[in-house]
């Protein structure tokens, strides 16, 4: 199972929004800029998660993007359910999907089910004050902050 890349992106527009914001709004254009993600592409990111209440929009000049929260009421889990449709590791557990008719004798559900339910636990037990944190902690040159600029690693 993969994360998309709207999850991987999101994650770290969201690092890059809590490196750089100190009380002030960020501009999507310059985290784009900072992470290599395409403008358009935040946009949406950052309707969803504005409409997930993870993030708030300022007007105006110097306007942008602010953290809804504090960084540690916010999790990774949920930054990545707010912009993915489902986080199961296989199609017969996502919500509304009928399409495993053996459900109730499958002798595996219950493994994907467990699966799934691990990722989701694993995702919620990481805040992003805790990513901000290795961000921070960094040398530069190892993937993040070098000259005010956060690197994407990959």
């Amino acid at each position: 199972m993969r994360l998309s890349t709207r999850a991987q992106y999101a994650v770290r527009a969201m690092v890059d929004l809590s490196l750089y914001s100190e009380g002030r709004p960020v501009s999507l254009k310059e985290i784009s800029r900072r992470e290599e993600i395409p403008l358009n592409y935040l946009e949406q990111l950052f309707f969803r998660l504005k409409k997930g209440q993870i993030v708030t929009s300022v007007r105006g000049p110097g306007g942008g993007y602010v953290l809804a929260r504090q960084e540690d009421a916010i999790k990774v889990g949920e930054i990545v359910v707010t912009v993915e449709e489902q986080l199961n590791p296989v199609a017969c557990l996502d919500e509304g999907d009928r399409s495993c008719r053996r459900e109730a004798h499958c002798v595996t559900h219950f493994v994907w089910q467990g699966l799934g339910e691990r990722i989701r636990g694993f995702l919620d037990s990481i805040t992003l004050a805790d990513l901000t944190r290795e961000a921070r902690n960094r040398p530069a040159g190892e993937g993040n902050i070098e000259k005010g600029a956060c690197k994407p690693t990959g």
